[in-house]
């Protein structure tokens, strides 16, 4: 699943592939989140910053879950995502 978050959190910032330190890399994954929940209403797109890299606000608190159940929300919208995108038919 970080793979995914990963891949997904590149195509939001939309800068192409690069070479990322391990805080760009949380930071891309954190995009990837706010991104995936962005449809349920979780959180709202705020905007860029200077270097292009995009801001979310929480709506909403996240619903507590187990583990597993939170690996499971994740993917439900990650999937939604990349149909959403036109990735999925």
């Amino acid at each position: 699943m970080n793979g995914v978050l990963l891949l997904i959190g590149v195509q939001e910032l939309g800068q192409g592939p690069q070479d990322f330190s391990k805080e760009q890399k949380q930071d891309l994954m954190h995009i990837a989140v706010c991104t995936i929940l962005k449809t349920s209403g979780y959180y709202s797109f705020d905007g860029m910053d200077d270097e292009g890299w995009p801001h979310f606000s929480q709506l909403k608190p996240l619903p507590e879950l187990q583990t597993f159940e939170q690996e499971n929300f994740l993917k439900d919208h990650a999937l939604l995502y990349f149909n959403e995108q036109g990735f999925l038919d």
